[in-house]
């Protein structure tokens, strides 16, 4: 681009009340919007609405010591609005869009207007803090991985023993220990700094330390919140399979470790609340965990078959209640049982895509799912969505879901965030 007259560092646009009052308007409102130059420095400021195609001319409003102001009223109706700027100066004409000065008029980098769309008033300008949870503090030894405890990726998991031991290349399956009883001890330090939501990466079950690999989106992981009922042993030392590794079995499927873990979480949720503090769950919706129970290619599921508690997973019987959440390419009987042939998030084995669009059973579960933990008792503040754009197999299906989620989710808790 040639050099400017027009004195870019001038040009100013956000979504903030200066430049667009009100800043979330309801079908029917009046809107206006402004736009900044340095003064006396242009002759013009087009509005232009890419949904119509059309521009227009904006008044000069005000004027500072510094700066021009343009602006315009536009009535909003139920449609978003998309809107960007051309300021002119002799033959010169410059685009203006959410990414400042640009050539590229993509409608998406355009500024938007959402009627009847609210952002909670908890949430605006509030300090937020990330908390990896294996690697924040371990307030709870109890309830952490021991050596050998069973097998993820070919490999031993272990529990570190010293917390300032330097982390491995390899390091998914080394576990420092860090639970939600750390956090909570640490709740006075997150305050001194100004903390106002904690958002934390995923809680469920899980057996890596990163728990993007869900093994059971109903309860918090026993590792993280608390184990009453302990026993069971490691994998021995001649073994290369999970079959043996009764001590992670019971300690992430028994019913009193999840209850307990799970009341642990709604304690802890309280307590933040009582604060003043907000929290927010990782949801991995797209895909889920090898381990988990609807596809239980682990077999941690299969021992409880006495209770009735665990139906069959669909990576062992092509009958399984749970067969359609999954997508095989090999569909033959033959490939029954320990069917590997399930399609895989971006080819990793242990990450199986979910197939919604092939079981409605499948997305009602998950939109009960994302109320649950919203809804009391636990009343979390809000879901952040792990690959969100890559959920199902067409970006139809896949925006059509997530309406489905949000209406789902704000019906449960209207403040809760997304």
């Amino acid at each position: 681009m040639e050099m400017s007259r027009i004195n870019w560092d001038g040009l100013y646009c956000s979504g903030e009340a200066m430049y667009r009052s009100p800043e979330e308007p309801n079908p029917g409102d009046t809107v206006t919007i402004r736009f900044r130059t340095r003064r006396a420095d242009v002759e013009a400021v087009r509005i232009h609405f890419h949904e119509s195609g059309k521009s227009s001319y904006m008044k000069r409003s005000m004027q500072t010591e510094y700066f021009d102001y343009y602006s315009c009223a536009v009535v909003v109706g139920k449609a978003p609005i998309s809107y960007s700027f051309f300021i002119e100066k002799g033959e010169e004409q410059l685009h203006y869009n959410r990414l400042g000065v640009s050539e590229d008029m993509n409608p998406q980098f355009a500024f938007r207007i959402i009627p009847g769309f609210h952002v909670p008033d908890w949430l605006k300008g509030a300090v937020m803090y990330q908390i990896f949870i294996d690697r924040f503090c371990d307030g709870d030894p109890e309830n952490n991985v021991v050596n050998d405890e069973y097998i993820y990726l070919g490999r031993r998991v272990v529990g570190v023993s010293s917390w300032d031991a330097p982390v491995e290349d390899f390091d998914v399956h080394r576990f420092y220990g860090g639970d939600l009883k750390g956090v909570w001890d640490k709740l006075d330090y997150l305050e001194s700094l100004g903390v106002e939501v904690i958002y934390f990466n995923p809680l469920f079950v899980s057996p890596s330390n990163h728990k993007y690999d869900t093994q059971d989106y109903e309860h918090i992981d026993p590792h993280v919140g608390c184990i009453v009922k302990d026993g069971g042993a490691a994998v021995p030392g001649n073994v290369d399979d999970n079959q043996l590794a009764t001590k992670y079995r019971l300690r992430t499927t028994d019913p009193e470790n999840l209850k307990a873990s799970d009341q642990f979480f709604c304690d802890f949720v309280r307590e933040c609340h009582r604060r003043g503090m907000r929290v927010i769950m990782d949801g991995v919706f797209n895909h889920c965990g090898s381990y988990n129970k609807w596809m239980n290619k682990s077999g941690f599921y299969n021992y409880r078959d006495d209770q009735n508690q665990y139906a069959a997973g669909a990576y062992q019987d092509k009958n399984s209640p749970y067969h359609n959440y999954f997508s095989f390419y090999d569909e033959e009987d033959t490939a029954w049982p320990d069917n590997n042939s399930y399609e895989k998030w971006w080819g990793n084995d242990t990450l199986p895509k979910l197939n919604y669009e092939g079981s409605i059973a499948l997305c009602n579960e998950i939109l009960k799912i994302a109320k649950k933990w919203v809804s009391a008792p636990y009343c979390v503040d809000g879901w952040r969505l792990d690959v969100a754009a890559d959920l199902g197999h067409s970006g139809e299906f896949n925006h059509l879901f997530w309406k489905r989620f949000r209406t789902a989710v704000k019906k449960a808790n209207p403040k809760a965030v997304i």
